[in-house]
């Protein structure tokens, strides 16, 4: 049985748990190397590896997606490829088209509900490395579209198991919790990251014609409206109601197939506490590995001067679990 999670001394704060690793792991240290795959709409999306991959039966591969405006450089991406590759995994990272610095080609972008994107990328994978095991992992925004693509695939998945990190399975609850107090400041953060992005996108004159006005602040001012008036229409949704309704990963968690672990803390400052699943609006194959404490994609154990990341001591012990059939 995994040892649960213990906050470190003087790390209980949510938010202290939740910008930690920003400043105590503030450069990425995991050098890779990127490729660029074109998807079948004629966008690009990067895969990043810190090793050459080989088909293998007895190392799996291990495909993680990052948070919102996340990339294979977040802390918590760094920390799971050490530790994965410590214990004899493959791992690779996909960035979410337009991630990392470097605009896509389409206006299209990516969002909460985008399981397609790495549901066609694990399907490569499988064709270039037919014997080798697929697994994944998910943070927060990967983590959802982690779980939708889990339970819209069900028995098909391709994933042998995979694990899902303080993930926003309900859209509606998440969108009123960042709005709310002290989450507004990630809030405002996150937006102004998506600007920067789009403002990169918009160097395009063609797609800069496609994409809103991005001086207009109101556009910016919280992710309700950000997403009624960009997300939604942008990526086929009838209005934000829409979006997260049909984005949102909790209705779908009774039909997954995979082994599938979801850890999650109560105090996440980004989800609403009613977004956490209960046992029985979950399949049998999904584990819940619930804390008090946490914060969002924190989890920091150990003490304030040797902090332990305990993500990347759980994450692989349950994946290892299924390493073999």
């Amino acid at each position: 049985m995994a040892e649960k999670f213990r906050p470190a001394a003087g790390l209980g704060n949510c938010h202290l748990q939740t910008v930690f690793s920003r400043f105590h792991r503030p450069k990425p240290w995991v050098r890779t190397h990127s490729r660029w795959l074109r998807t079948p709409d004629g966008d690009v999306i990067a895969l990043h590896t810190p090793a050459k991959l080989h088909d293998d039966p007895a190392r799996p591969l291990v495909l993680v997606l990052h948070g919102l405006e996340g990339s294979v450089n977040s802390p918590y991406a760094q920390g799971i490829m050490e530790s994965l590759q410590q214990r004899n995994f493959q791992v690779a990272v996909m960035h979410f088209r337009g991630c990392g610095g470097i605009p896509n080609r389409l206006p299209r972008a990516y969002h909460s509900g985008d399981s397609d994107d790495p549901r066609w990328l694990a399907g490569v994978l499988q064709k270039e490395l037919p014997n080798t095991p697929l697994m994944a992992v998910g943070y927060s925004l990967g983590g959802n579209v982690l779980l939708k693509w889990l339970g819209e695939d069900s028995q098909a998945s391709p994933l042998r198991a995979a694990v899902s990190v303080s993930a926003p399975l309900d859209l509606h609850a998440c969108s009123h919790r960042i709005n709310r107090g002290l989450s507004r400041v990630y809030q405002r953060h996150l937006l102004a990251s998506l600007r920067e992005s789009l403002l990169r996108k918009s160097a395009n004159e063609e797609l800069a014609r496609q994409l809103p006005d991005l001086e207009d602040a109101s556009l910016f001012s919280n992710f309700r409206i950000f997403d009624d008036r960009f997300t939604a229409p942008l990526h086929g949704y009838r209005d934000v109601e829409d979006y997260y309704t049909r984005a949102s990963s909790k209705p779908l968690l009774k039909r997954i197939a995979s082994p599938t672990l979801i850890i999650h803390a109560v105090d996440d400052p980004f989800i609403c506490p009613s977004a956490v699943p209960e046992p029985a609006e979950c399949s049998p194959s999904v584990e819940l590995e619930i804390s008090k404490q946490g914060g969002h994609v924190g989890f920091v154990g150990g003490s304030l001067w040797r902090p332990v990341y305990w993500l990347e001591q759980r994450i692989p012990a349950f994946l290892e679990r299924f390493r073999k059939h």
